[in-house]
């Protein structure tokens, strides 16, 4: 369904992490505890949401180096296969010129 309008799946996750993030925040800020307390369970909370973000990011790093990887191979097998169909009707040419001047 995301794919549909045009999101991501990176987009889509760090959305609903960054989604997370924000309701628990509020959570934090709307329940009655010490002044103390609440910044340190925000201060826990940005950690976990940039050590997500963190992993998140070096997935989709990982994931775009493969994919770039795997396009380039495909790209040299497809190369190779055109430079020997090219190769084989330039010698085609070359045996018909010959027959059709004998």
């Amino acid at each position: 369904m995301s794919e549909d309008r045009g999101y991501s799946g990176a987009a889509v996750a760090l959305s609903f992490i960054l989604g997370g993030a924000l309701g628990a925040s509020l959570v934090l800020l709307f329940t009655p505890e010490s002044g103390r307390r609440t910044r340190e369970r925000l201060r826990d909370l940005a950690a976990d949401v940039r050590d997500k973000t963190i992993d998140l990011s070096e997935d989709l790093r990982d994931k775009a180096e493969d994919v770039v990887e795997r396009s380039r191979e495909v790209l040299e097998e497809k190369k190779a296969i055109l430079t020997a169909a090219v190769q084989a009707g330039k010698e085609a040419v070359q045996r018909e010129r010959e027959r059709l001047s004998h």
